[in-house]
């Protein structure tokens, strides 16, 4: 261990979609240090590419960062509840990384800043941490070791809050029933609060075979730990504990994607001009192309994020800004934007050609035939060409996001455009983690 009593420790792919959760092994982990060791940030949840096949549910890594005098000892006893609770049997390849230094260098914030956005080979991870002299312990093929870094590396320039509460061994696998009126009370009462629910659909609960009772995500930690006591239930959970996190920043979109390359996997945005006429294909989906530096782009937005109405009022010129990652090229398909996010920049003129007012009688003249003008049919007054009208668009420049219900944990609601969360201030008097 290097003389620094500062530890990150980054944590990975420890669930599976029949069960467990990364969030939850790193609130046993807190349970397990809370004596011995003094906590220096709020544990980080931190989404990463959402667009890689293999991910494990919602892709999110953990770190968590102390201070002890004494890490050699603990060392084993995190591996061994690593270990013990990760559902490797179902496929799970839990990664652990430990950082023994307080000032995170550069090449880690690089490396996280990449698992956001492109697709990272667990190859050549082992080499990276050992060639920067990054301690880590692996189970499986090492998958969890990317995002375990990540979390480890990754600087906020936004973030929000999730106050996540756990469920008692013997509820797992059960029905969650939490009141919708509850929930509505709180996003009503607490103006930070957000994506909790979608008209009648509630949004905080998960529906796998995980331990994860509900998750309330906000601005604040106040609010969080205030809103979760409004939530009426008759299932006792075990506990709760606050991430602070990149949900709801749509960070994954910070990057320009390269349209020359259109690398699969990749997240982030393209600006460009519309180049055909939006379709909407069997099943309710939209289809159109974007122009940029002479690449054109291929973009579909599903039935599921409700954005048809806004798409099919698009015409060509129109520049635009999509976000979204890309889906890998199949037998069937060809490689295309997945659309997350539509900005619209700017609005072409909508014009129209419309047969000319008489303007003695102010009545629509009629064709006389094919390259033969146009007659006013009370005055006979006549007239060589058709006139331009412009229509007024039906859209508006501005930001468009799917439904709620549709958000990947990274999207930014509505709700939080143009808030960015920079206060950082850790306040350990706050109970953050807490068990019943």
């Amino acid at each position: 261990m290097k003389n620094s009593n500062t530890v990150h420790i980054g944590i990975d792919d420890t669930d599976s979609k029949y069960g467990m959760c990364t969030t939850y092994l790193a609130y046993e982990l807190v349970r397990l240090l809370r004596k011995e060791v003094d906590f220096l940030d709020y544990p980080k949840l931190i989404r990463l590419n959402p667009n890689i096949p293999w991910k494990t549910r919602g892709n999110g890594s953990i770190s968590i960062k102390i201070k002890t005098t004494n890490f050699g000892r603990l060392k084993t006893r995190i591996i061994n509840l690593v270990m013990g609770l990760a559902d490797i049997e179902n496929g799970a390849n839990p990664g652990l990384v430990f950082y023994y230094n307080d000032v995170i260098p550069n090449r880690l914030i690089n490396f996280s800043q990449s698992a956001l956005f492109k697709l990272i080979s667990r190859n050549k991870i082992k080499q990276f941490l050992e060639s920067n002299d990054v301690d880590y312990f692996s189970s499986g093929n090492s998958q969890g070791l990317i995002g375990a870094t990540s979390a480890i590396g990754y600087q906020f320039n936004d973030h929000t809050f999730e106050l996540i509460t756990y469920r008692k061994k013997s509820k797992i696998g059960g029905v969650r029933k939490i009141s919708l009126d509850n929930v509505k009370l709180i996003q009503k009462k607490y103006a930070t609060i957000f994506n909790s629910y979608y008209k009648n659909r509630i949004l905080i609960t998960p529906h796998g075979p995980d331990p994860v009772f509900y998750g309330i995500r906000g601005e604040d930690v106040k609010s969080l730990i205030c809103a979760s006591k409004l939530i009426q239930t008759n299932e006792h959970p075990k506990g709760y504990m606050v991430f602070k996190s990149n949900q709801g920043t749509s960070s994954h979109l910070d990057n320009q994607i390269d349209t020359s390359k259109f690398e699969p996997y990749a997240s982030g945005t393209i600006t460009g001009h519309i180049s055909t006429i939006p379709i909407v294909n069997k099943g309710g989906h939209v289809t159109f192309f974007i122009t940029n530096n002479s690449y054109t782009v291929k973009c579909i937005s599903y039935r599921q994020t409700r954005l048809m109405n806004i798409l099919m009022h698009l015409l060509v010129g129109d520049l635009v800004s999509v976000g979204g990652g890309i889906r890998k090229a199949s037998k069937k398909h060809e490689r295309v934007l997945n659309l997350e996010l539509l900005k619209i920049l700017k609005l072409v003129k909508h014009v129209k050609l419309a047969n000319p007012k008489c303007k003695i009688c102010n009545k629509n003249m009629k064709s006389e035939g094919h390259d033969q003008g146009f007659e006013c049919r009370k005055c006979k007054t006549k007239q060589t060409h058709k006139i331009i009208i412009n229509v007024q668009r039906s859209i508006k420049c501005g930001t468009y996001i799917p439904i709620p219900n549709a958000h990947r944990h990274l999207t930014r609601p509505l709700q939080r455009l143009g808030v960015i969360n920079k206060n950082i201030y850790f306040d350990n008097t706050i109970p953050w983690f807490h068990t019943f």
